[in-house]
């Protein structure tokens, strides 16, 4: 570990199930992004089995598992997600499993009415017994913005009224004046989340300045990087946390992997992650808990071998090392 990191030991915040089941300091914990299935050739999944495969990572032991928000099959992106809306799949998601948390990883705010959004997740909150994480992004995909008659040069903007908009429904009958809508604290939105907020963790800099990003959200999602610029940038938001007097947040990052046979293959580059053996990959995560990343998400989308196979190895050889 660097000798600059720095970390302030203060158990995370509690907000909900999801949240604290997830996230604990100076822990990793590991979850799977859905949908589990490899579709290296195609940018649109199959989702076989793709409910069974969700309950068997509960079983398994992971701690979440995370679905994406991609309005639109864009070409030139090459990847439609789950492909389903992911409020209505939380929805059915809530209502097959029991202990795993639901993530999702993020919803783009610029291009959905916040109200829309704080029901929807308020919704699946109070359906999953209070499991639900909800990543926020101002959305990468400029194809996407026109289809919805929405400037991708205002979505930074926009991302901040979504933001302020959906905490304050949390509140009972807010009062509110932005460009998405106006309440005089005569009407109120319902249900509310169980704990009475929403866990909001914000990804990558979602056209914010470092500051705002300190001072709002419940945690950082981040994008994989070399471990001593991972290390930098993590200290670095830390450092502001305390600047701006946050309680400690947790930091979570997908990795991309293509579990071997050989659990002493080492780590070949792949998109945003590694073909790598189960050894090679608990070196990777240890390495990553000790520089302050709290959860990791495992993307089998370029996985070779049978997925259930995967997932039982990576439970047997890697989860044991990270569980509590």
């Amino acid at each position: 570990m660097s000798s600059t990191t720095t970390f302030d030991t203060t158990e995370f915040q509690t907000i909900n199930r999801g949240y604290n089941t997830v996230f604990h300091a100076n822990r990793l914990s590991l979850g799977l992004v859905v949908p589990i299935e490899n579709y290296e050739r195609s940018p649109v999944p199959e989702l076989d089995r793709h409910v069974e495969r969700v309950q068997l990572a509960e079983r398994l032991g992971f701690s979440a598992v995370w679905l994406r928000d991609v309005p639109f099959n864009v070409p030139s992106f090459g990847d439609a997600g789950q492909t389903y809306d992911p409020f209505v799949y939380l929805g059915l998601l809530a209502g097959q499993t029991e202990q795993i948390a639901l993530g999702v990883a993020s919803v783009i705010l610029p291009l959905r009415h916040p109200a829309h959004v704080a029901k929807a997740a308020a919704t699946v909150d109070v359906f999953s017994g209070g499991r639900l994480i909800l990543g926020i992004a101002s959305g990468d995909r400029p194809e996407e913005y026109p289809a919805l008659r929405v400037p991708f040069a205002d979505r930074g903007a926009m991302f901040r009224e979504s933001y302020d908009y959906i905490r304050k429904m949390s509140q009972t009958r807010p009062e509110i004046e932005s460009n998405f809508g106006r309440t005089r604290g005569d009407i109120d939105l319902l249900p509310k989340p169980i704990s009475g907020k929403l866990p909001l963790l914000i990804t990558g800099g979602s056209q914010q300045t470092p500051e705002w990003l300190a001072k709002h959200g419940d945690g950082w999602m981040t994008y994989p990087r070399p471990l001593t610029v991972q290390a930098l940038s993590i200290n670095q938001w830390r450092r502001r946390l305390e600047e701006v007097g946050r309680p400690n947040q947790p930091v979570m990052r997908p990795l991309y992997v293509d579990i071997t046979e050989d659990p002493k293959t080492p780590p070949q580059p792949i998109h945003l992650g590694f073909r790598i053996g189960t050894h090679h990959l608990r070196e990777y995560l240890r390495a990553r808990q000790e520089i302050g990343v709290n959860h990791v998400a495992l993307n089998l989308r370029f996985n070779q071998a049978n997925i259930e196979s995967t997932m039982k190895r990576i439970a047997d050889e890697v989860l044991p090392d990270f569980s509590e």
